[in-house]
């Protein structure tokens, strides 16, 4: 591979591994940077409401002090008049906090959501050999809610309990210094049980979280492959393995849920206690004349206040480390390195190339297999306008060329060429318009007929689409649905049969207008009625394309200009139908296996004529 390449994906290694060093709290901000507004105000209504709260104390001791004991009913009138004027303000503040938190929530979850999709279709496909869909629905749906919940609700309360416990801490000092040290000696005795616990529950959180998109994954995959379960009668298995799948999220949900507990019942011991304490020795003081009630009142509210903040704060406290966990895991494939690439400069764009393909040299390893050569020393040269078929038994890499041209994967070494210009020079964007797909499966998406196709263009028109669809005989059929092109087709296309999904496919590619068609056994699974339909349609998509068919039935591709025999992911031979018979004995071997019958041979002989 060029030096120049080398760089720019080492830089971009260099960059994710920086990318990974900085905290997940610090990427949750970069988040929240776009509505600084928002938090400034919601800090501020935060502010006021933690000082209204506090005053109620000083509102508490005129009750006791002007009030009760100094028998003024001005005094009482005062107070009182003070605590509901405090209360209106705190009411208005909190609705300011409590909105504001709730749209952040709601606003960053979807940003995030956002961000997560959007970087993870942009990555490679080996990404995906070692990253189940499910976990990655879970983390995108799941995890994405859990944040929204804790940034919306629970970090709201812990922030505001935090406030409050130091503010009527600072308030205890001024009240009563001789109390306030039972407080400072309970403070590190309640902290200390809040951060052991935490960090147990913020493992166990990342653990649950985990099993539970292992459940939604192996579900996931029993669904979509219903009819195989069904066939093989494997309900009951499966049943089974459902049911331990949600037996072990269950097992570490309850570990989970018994850490909170402890973390609770053992905060709620130590406020308590301190509080008793400070009851005793307060009321002693009182009784002796060393302070007034309404301090004792005061001071038992601020105190009051301390306990409940930090009961608060061991209530959300898992929460909170259940949301670092889910940040966590949405962080991880928001980091993900993305190593197919555009350059940063392009001297050529993909459109105004001619469609000729020159594989050099090519030797290539999935990252999933680097001991596998998935292709070794492979050279050709495909002319503007030809058909070239790729034919070998299964693993001869045939797949993997198509995988290659289409920059799913960059190879270890060589290089691939489109219109003489090294494909990983050009535009990614750019190169994958000039390239249709059609494959022996394709993929059909939930939605109606129009969508489909247009999927090839999708700023086509209504017009474009019914003649791509025409093109691609299938029109007729299309009418003929209960909706005609607005029928919807159900989960990948399940209500159409075979052919029916490969002349959509046909439609969508024809729409596209790509320069290269590759068609990946277009036609292997179809009966002999489709299989006609759909060679008519894929000869009107080949029209002045230049094209490159992977087949393993022979008598589909015995018209190409050129057919090149591979193994092992190496080139053995190339030529025509005639010239392989003699000069390869693989192409040999195979040709004898399918035209073995007189009847197979005589519809060699008719299609080579």
């Amino acid at each position: 591979m060029d030096d120049k390449f080398l760089k720019t994906k080492n830089s971009n290694a260099v960059h994710f591994k920086s990318q990974t060093k900085i905290s997940f709290v610090r990427s949750l901000l970069g988040f929240l940077t776009p509505y600084r507004p928002q938090v400034l105000i919601f800090l501020v209504a935060l502010l006021m409401t933690a000082a209204i709260t506090l005053s109620i104390g000083q509102g508490l001791r005129f009750v006791i002090d002007r009030g009760f004991v100094g028998q003024s009913l001005n005094g009482l009138n005062f107070a009182v008049t003070f605590i509901m004027g405090a209360a209106v303000l705190m009411a208005v503040g909190t609705y300011v906090r409590f909105y504001l938190i709730s749209w952040l929530g709601e606003r960053v979850s979807a940003d995030i959501r956002t961000a997560v999709f959007s970087h993870i279709v942009g990555l490679h496909p080996s990404f995906f050999e070692t990253n189940r869909s499910g976990d990655i629905m879970s983390r995108l749906t799941a995890d994405t809610t859990l944040l929204q919940s804790i940034i919306g609700s629970s970090f709201s309360i812990a922030l505001r309990s935090v406030i409050s416990f130091f503010g009527a801490l600072i308030m205890l000092v001024f009240t009563n210094a001789k109390l306030s040290l039972i407080v400072l000696i309970a403070t590190p005795v309640i902290f200390l049980p809040i951060l052991y616990f935490g960090r147990r529950v913020r493992n166990l959180s990342r653990l649950s979280q985990d099993s539970v998109a292992n459940v939604g994954s192996y579900a996931g995959e029993i669904i979509q492959n219903i009819k195989t379960v069904q066939s093989f009668t494997q309900e009951t298995l499966e049943k089974k393995a459902f049911g331990e799948e949600v037996e072990h999220a269950f097992t570490v949900a309850k570990k989970r849920i018994r850490q909170r507990s402890i973390l609770t019942a053992v905060v709620i011991l130590a406020v308590f206690g301190a509080l008793c304490a400070m009851l005793w020795f307060g009321g002693r003081d009182v009784i002796v004349g060393n302070m007034s009630g309404g301090d004792l009142g005061a001071f038992i509210f601020y105190a009051t206040l301390m306990a409940l903040s930090l009961a608060s704060l061991s209530e959300v406290y898992g929460e909170i480390q259940r949301a670092i966990g889910a940040a966590e895991r949405l962080m991880e494939l928001l980091n993900a390195p993305v190593e197919i690439f555009s350059p940063s400069f392009i001297k050529e764009q993909a459109e105004s190339l001619p469609a000729e393909i020159k594989f050099s040299e090519l030797s290539f390893y999935y990252p999933s297999r680097p001991d596998i050569a998935a292709l070794d020393t492979f050279d050709l040269s495909i002319s503007k306008g030809k058909v070239v078929a790729l034919v070998g038994p299964s693993g001869a890499g045939k797949s993997s060329l198509f995988a290659l041209l289409q920059r799913f994967y960059d190879p270890q070494e060589g290089s691939i060429s489109f219109g003489g210009c090294d494909i990983r020079e050009l535009d990614l964007t750019s190169l994958r318009r000039q390239i249709g797909v059609v494959e022996q499966h394709p993929t059909l998406f939930t939605g109606d007929v129009m969508y489909n196709i247009r999927y090839g263009m999708p700023d086509a028109s209504d017009d474009q689409v019914i003649e791509a669809a025409k093109a691609a005989h299938a029109d007729e059929f299309i009418r003929r649905l209960p909706d005609g092109y607005k029928s919807d087709l159900g989960e990948q296309g399940v209500r159409l049969s075979g052919g029916q999904r490969q002349r959509i496919a046909i439609a969508r590619a024809l729409l596209k207008n790509p320069k290269i068609l590759l068609l990946d056994e277009a036609t292997s699974a179809l009966d002999a009625e489709s299989e006609k339909k759909v060679q008519l349609a894929l000869e009107k998509l080949m029209d002045g394309r230049t094209t490159v068919i992977i087949a393993h039935r022979l008598s589909t591709i015995l018209h190409a200009d050129l057919i090149v025999v591979m193994d092992d992911g190496k080139k053995i031979a190339q030529g025509s139908h005639e010239e392989l018979l003699k000069s390869s004995s693989l192409y040999a071997r195979l040709a004898n296996l399918q035209f073995s019958d007189r009847g197979s041979q005589q519809e060699a002989k008719t299609l080579d004529d």
